[in-house]
């Protein structure tokens, strides 16, 4: 095992989307994750956010099971949990019983509402979360309903991943002061945090609250998708000057009937322009003409075409793993390197504990 987080323990209480993905992004990054989950849980390839780790089957409504966990907490670094408030703490798995015997540890919970406020004890999933930030209202035209866009804002770019970074800054304080902590992850929280970019424009009144009419929802006429005459589509991001110049040579379209790209005004017109041009050719007409010039072009792929693209397939941003296609790990480091992903396995809590007891935690306990 290899990366940055070489000898970071992680123990991970089995759950769905944020949670295992933070432990995912840990285990990618180097850190040995063992996962909690209960008795005759599956373990499959095709689970990809659980690839790159034991699990460990415990019945967490036993005694034993609750003693096996606590000692597996007592050997590691960092705790991910991703029940409702108040479930650990039910289970005697709480902050306070387990930062009491291990004192450096890391306590992560990622919740969707957060640990405290008035929805704290409700059920939600991603589309609530972010429903409730503002985000899911600015996502789509104006003239149809909020679009959902999947559950990356909250589940993983406002969930998981906010959580895994609390959990390194955390790790990294311990260094210094020798404490553990707990870090509230809410997908609330993250996804508002998000929107941080877009507040600012607000604020410079650069920003309206209708949806699909500003510079980055689809409003600006260079800056959205448009359908080719396969039924495929493009994406254009021309937003500078020059790269829309470009656009609008590549393109032949009249630079007149083009010019005074900045103003709303005209940007449903040009966008209609704009769209009965495209869809006269098919997108590999535009891949000739537009792709990897500076007009800020990009071929909308779908699942099955985005792995075997000339740039993916440099980079390996994809990779198989038991037959399964799945991201590669990232960012890519330097020096350190990346741990391979490898797939799911299960394993005993004596294996584990056996196996973390042989040598001390990078945190040095």
């Amino acid at each position: 095992m290899q990366g940055p987080l070489k000898g970071i323990r992680v123990v991970e209480f089995a759950g769905i989307g944020p949670a295992p993905f933070c432990a995912m992004v840990l285990a990618d990054l180097g850190a040995d994750v063992v996962r909690i989950a209960r008795p005759d849980s599956p373990v499959r390839p095709e689970d990809v956010t659980i690839r790159s780790r034991a699990t460990v089957q415990l019945d967490l409504r036993s005694e034993s099971g609750r003693d096996a966990a606590r000692a597996l907490v007592s050997e590691s670094d960092i705790l991910i949990e991703g029940f409702r408030p108040g479930v650990m703490e039910r289970l005697g798995l709480g902050p306070d019983a387990l930062l009491s015997a291990q004192p450096r540890l890391v306590y992560g919970r990622m919740t969707g509402w957060g640990q405290h406020g008035p929805l704290a004890q409700a059920a939600g999933h991603d589309i609530n979360y972010i429903a409730l930030t503002g985000v899911l209202n600015a996502i789509g035209t104006p003239d149809k309903p909020p679009v959902a866009p999947m559950n990356l804002v909250g589940d993983f770019g406002g969930g998981g991943m906010l959580l895994a970074v609390g959990l390194l800054a955390a790790l990294h304080e311990v260094s210094r002061s020798g404490k553990g902590q707990v870090v509230d992850a809410a997908m609330t929280d993250g996804a508002a945090l998000l929107s941080a970019f877009i507040h600012g424009l607000r604020a410079e009144g650069q920003w309206t609250r209708g949806r699909g009419e500003n510079l980055l929802d689809g409003g600006a006429h260079f800056y959205g998708c448009f359908t080719c005459a396969d039924g495929r589509h493009i994406a254009i991001g021309s937003i500078e000057p020059q790269f829309y110049a470009l656009l609008v040579e590549r393109c032949a379209l009249d630079p007149e009937a083009f010019s005074d790209q900045m103003n709303p005004d005209r940007w449903p017109r040009l966008r209609a322009l704009l769209a009965e041009v495209f869809v006269r050719h098919p997108r590999s007409h535009w891949c000739e003409l537009l792709e990897g010039t500076d007009a800020c072009f990009a071929p909308v792929l779908d699942w099955d075409e985005a792995p075997a693209h000339a740039h993916n397939q440099a980079r390996g941003t994809f990779t198989q793993i038991e037959g399964v296609l799945q991201p590669s790990p990232a960012p890519r480091f330097s020096r350190s390197g990346e741990t391979p992903p490898r797939a799911p396995y299960l394993s005993t809590i004596d294996q584990a504990l056996a196996r973390w007891q042989k040598s001390p935690t990078q945190s040095g306990h």
